[in-house]
């Protein structure tokens, strides 16, 4: 069993399906990535520097023995660091034990005050997060830009960020977004947004593809019947359902048994999946069941239809 690669418009190639890291305990992700490593075909490890764990996660890398040549690491800046790049990124490397990036993306196109009264979400005395309205994101792109001149990261991206905020940058950026990471999944589609993203040659990829803990997704009736017609579990439908649109697929676990069935299921059901089984899951949202899972209250417009 082999996990397909797409290529980016930068001509690199990124595994379609990789492991997600948010919310994934320090002393859980350590294991969870040395096993998806060395007892799945997954080769693509997803982080940020704002989930507070990169340093397990690359102690999870180091464990598993496969050599930092055979894996896609992704990375992401956080809004405290904006202005600052560079140094964000040297604690990232650092914190992975490697030497670059395969991908680093924009965690949030909102910049957030470095010298706030928190180094992650430093927030005003009315309780609003503390947001950066001096510095412009074409400004935080440039300095994305420098990091490739530099060999410190292959590829450049962005997450969360909607057409809008794709055009504060797109007018001066030398090297255009390879991805935009986005909560994608049947009940979150974002069809107007990928089609936009197409156009510009950036291709999307999926955090939440499975919803949120308890998750309404594992119990939607299409999704269930298309689960039993093909002798598959839901977790499988939706992720299978993504892949087949080429989006890269993000699904997050710390459970053995459960890394392990989110591959071989998702490419079961890539290879199962129908025309007409993606086109009926494509319609679920505009039937009424659209939902986003992942809110944070960030106190501006973010340029996204159904938030809030």
């Amino acid at each position: 069993m082999s996990i397909p690669s797409v290529k980016l418009n930068n001509d690199f190639f990124i595994p379609i399906l990789g492991l997600g890291t948010w919310q994934s305990k320090p002393e859980e992700v350590t294991a969870a990535v040395a096993y998806a490593l060395k007892e799945t075909p997954l080769r693509h490890i997803d982080c940020a520097f704002g989930y507070g764990n990169e340093k397990d996660v690359g102690a999870g890398i180091a464990a598993s023995g496969v050599p930092r040549s055979d894996i896609f690491i992704t990375s992401k800046l956080w809004g405290t660091w904006h202005s600052r790049v560079e140094e964000c990124l040297d604690q990232t490397l650092a914190n992975l034990g490697t030497d670059y990036l395969d991908l680093y993306l924009v965690h949030w196109p909102v910049p957030l005050n470095p010298n706030g009264n928190h180094p992650l979400i430093p927030l005003l005395p009315d309780g609003k997060r503390d947001v950066d309205h001096s510095w412009d994101i074409k400004d935080t792109w440039k300095q994305m830009e420098a990091m490739v001149k530099k060999g410190k990261v292959r590829t450049i991206g962005v997450s969360n960020f909607s057409e809008m905020n794709l055009e504060k940058i797109l007018p001066t950026a030398e090297i255009i977004p390879a991805v935009d990471q986005l909560e994608l999944h049947v009940y979150n589609p974002q069809h107007k947004l990928l089609k936009y993203l197409y156009s510009k040659g950036i291709r999307p990829q999926a955090y939440s593809p499975l919803g949120s803990t308890g998750s309404p997704l594992f119990k939607d009736e299409t999704v269930t019947e298309l689960a039993t017609k093909y002798g598959l579990q839901p977790a499988d439908v939706l992720i299978g359902y993504l892949i087949a649109k080429d989006i890269v697929t993000l699904p997050k676990s710390v459970t053995p048994s459960r890394i392990a069935a989110n591959v071989s299921g998702g490419l079961a059901a890539l290879a199962k999946l129908q025309p007409a089984d993606i086109e009926k899951l494509d319609g679920l949202a505009a039937s009424g069941k659209q939902k986003r899972f992942i809110m944070p209250p960030w106190p501006v417009d973010l340029g996204f239809e159904n938030w809030g």
